[in-house]
């Protein structure tokens, strides 16, 4: 793993961005090019993966509260990569306002930067960053915001140059335990997987991906017994200082919560005080989709009209779940979070991927000891996992 500069690559005939060669691992790779950008769609021709799941449950019989972090040691990076991949790539030059609508576009979240000067990948494009554009150069409905018309990454990145930190990846034959130490140490939610031999972005590791590549092997492994205790007595999430926000709340005071309180997501509650929707900064790119983002004095509840996905309603959990069931629900409802719900429907705390994932794989020591009987096992109770998309 590493967070210095990541290798250099020979430049494409016709433009500046990264020439892309067959993957080592034999990988079939479709190159879809524009002037500013690239989409490369890879097909994984097998299953990666050649971990011997006997030699994970052998390892693991002697403290079985380690199971998932002995599973991510033997695990690479690599073997994330779903059988089909689409990644985009942005030169530095490319309009600000052209990458978010590609974003949208391609239905992705993030994507890495091209310096074509350099040479070398220099960082990542993500929501974040656009929610940071809108906060920036936002006056009123009645100013248009002239630099989202006319700035390129590179402009936006010299205003920012004072906050950037260096581009964080990863190799693809690091394990996905050091993929989860460095998304967790780093705190991002994209890690991009440079391959250093070729320089070539092969995919973006995320919680997401990981926490579901977990569930597909779960029902061979052995379970650890702390699996049944209630998430909250296990302290996984976050149950003070939760920030929430009211339906009338103008959508620009909400991009201003989510920069200052450093959070990806906001529960919104009615005027009672009780659950009815969450804002997360995935919302905010639909207003790229829209081209709307020039009256950000509208209500939330207004903002959350221009969902372009229907929404299945807020995924939440109560405190007294185990950590069994609410992995099975993070996992099946493809999300990022749970609102943590008390018997009134009222917000009482937050549970991400992130927390998940700290408790499988860096806190489970911690389970095990807390816990009489600490190398039993309890039956699985999920379900046999026949297939998954891992995209």
């Amino acid at each position: 793993m590493s967070q210095g500069q990541p290798p250099l690559v020979s430049p494409s005939a016709s433009s500046g961005l990264p020439a892309r060669q067959r993957s080592q691992s034999g990988a079939e790779v479709q190159v879809t090019e524009n002037e500013k950008y690239i989409i490369f769609r890879s097909r994984c021709q097998n299953d990666c993966s050649s971990v011997d799941m006997e030699e994970v449950r052998t390892e693991s019989l002697g403290d079985p509260s380690r199971v998932f972090a002995i599973f991510v040691q033997k695990h690479r990076c690599y073997d994330l990569i779903p059988t089909s991949n689409k990644l985009l790539v942005f030169d530095n030059s490319l309009n600000v306002r052209k990458a978010f609508f590609a974003l949208v576009y391609n239905g992705l979240r993030a994507a890495p930067l091209w310096d074509a000067q350099q040479q070398r990948f220099v960082g990542m494009l993500t929501i974040s960053d656009f929610i940071h554009i809108l906060q920036n150069y936002y006056r009123s409905a009645l100013v248009p915001m002239e630099e989202l018309e006319t700035h390129r990454i590179s402009t936006w990145r010299a205003e920012l140059s004072n906050r950037l930190k260096p581009l964080i990846w990863i190799s693809p034959e690091a394990s996905l335990h050091d993929a989860v130490r460095l998304l967790l140490q780093a705190r991002v939610h994209r890690l991009p997987v440079i391959d250093p031999a070729t320089g070539n972005a092969l995919f973006i590791v995320t919680h997401k991906r990981i926490l579901k590549y977990i569930f597909l092997y779960i029902h061979q492994l052995p379970m650890p017994a702390w699996l049944a205790r209630p998430v909250k007595q296990l302290g996984i999430g976050t149950y003070s200082d939760i920030v929430t926000i009211g339906e009338t709340t103008p959508l620009v005071r909400v991009l201003s919560l989510f920069v200052q309180n450093r959070v990806s997501a906001l529960p919104v509650v009615n005027g009672d005080g009780r659950l009815v929707d969450i804002y997360s900064k995935f919302d905010v790119i639909n207003l790229a989709a829209t081209k709307t983002y020039n009256n950000l004095d509208i209500s939330v509840k207004e903002a959350l009209q221009y969902r372009r996905d229907r929404f299945e309603g807020v995924s939440s959990c109560r405190g007294e779940d185990s950590l069994k069931s609410v992995i099975e629900k993070l996992v099946t409802a493809e999300v990022h979070r749970l609102v943590v719900t008390d018997s009134d429907n009222r917000v009482a705390g937050l549970l991400s991927l992130s927390d998940v994932l700290k408790a499988l794989i860096v806190d489970c020591d911690k389970f095990g000891c807390c816990e009489a009987g600490d190398g039993d096992t309890m039956d699985s109770a999920f379900a046999p996992v026949e297939s998954m998309d891992m995209s």
